[in-house]
């Protein structure tokens, strides 16, 4: 049993309606398309779901992997005190994963957790997720300062993990696209935001997803992107997969590019 499919999901709390207030219906096709992604998870009803957040602890030098049985989270910080979840994580995983970024030279693990409560770029996906599906136990991975290739190299670890533990799995690459879309976005217009934005959405819903190693440091930061790193995590786990890519929606209306993508594994 390999990963079953992957998800590319963006994760802006307003999303959520306790949080929108109504703001949210200016980004209903992004509504629509993550209640699509989560149904299909539903109906494959994966033993664990894998998750990359930029919103993890993200370290220079490290790849943070949550630790521990469990872990809780809410909406607080945006007002939803009372929106809220508890995860279960897949020790067995998280163990097995740890000794295959090992064994590929990665610097990988479950030290230096700072902050145990769940971060909004895995609660925003899985608030979705739980409609349709709560039996699965979670595995929690955040990003680095390292270059692109090593987040690909610790994609393929997931990979061979799955394919070791013979896990159901599903993989979520939480990321939003570039921040700088408007002049009234959170981070102003730059003219790499917009051009970011499509040239992703172009090769993520080709499947393309060698083309994602080959975007420079510069550029990315200019185009003040969250997930790329996530999305190439993901890239790595589906290396020599064949995927049945879907690009599900993309909108953009507060100055940050919100894409989907659906992966299913032919």
């Amino acid at each position: 049993m390999g990963i079953l499919a992957a998800y590319m999901l963006p994760h802006p709390p307003l999303i959520i309606p306790e949080i929108g207030k109504g703001e949210e219906r200016k980004i209903q096709r992004t509504i629509h398309a993550y209640h699509k992604a989560a149904g299909k998870i539903g109906e494959l009803k994966p033993e664990t779901i894998v998750l990359i957040s930029p919103h993890q602890i993200m370290y220079a030098d490290y790849f943070h992997i949550s630790p521990g049985e469990e872990a809780k989270g809410d909406f607080r910080q945006f007002g939803a005190r009372a929106v809220e979840m508890t995860v279960s994580y897949d020790t067995a995983f998280v163990k097995e994963l740890c000794l295959r970024a090992d064994q590929h030279g990665l610097s990988a693990g479950t030290d230096g957790e700072r902050e145990k409560r769940l971060d909004h770029g895995t609660m925003v996906p899985l608030y979705f997720v739980n409609q349709y599906w709560k039996d699965y136990r979670l595995v929690r991975i955040g990003l680095s300062g390292f270059p692109l290739r090593s987040h690909y190299e610790l994609g393929r670890c997931i990979k061979e993990t799955v394919t070791d533990l013979g896990r159901k799995t599903v993989l979520i690459a939480s990321g939003d696209l570039s921040h700088r879309l408007k002049a009234d976005g959170p981070y102003g217009y730059r003219k790499e935001g917009p051009e970011y934005d499509r040239r992703v959405m172009d090769l993520m819903g080709q499947a393309d997803f060698m083309q994602l190693l080959g975007f420079s440091e510069d550029f990315c930061r200019n185009a003040g992107e969250c997930g790329h790193r996530s999305f190439t995590m993901m890239a790595g786990a589906l290396e020599h997969e064949k995927v049945c890519p879907q690009r599900v929606s993309y909108e953009g209306p507060f100055g940050v590019g919100y894409g989907i993508c659906i992966y299913e594994i032919a």
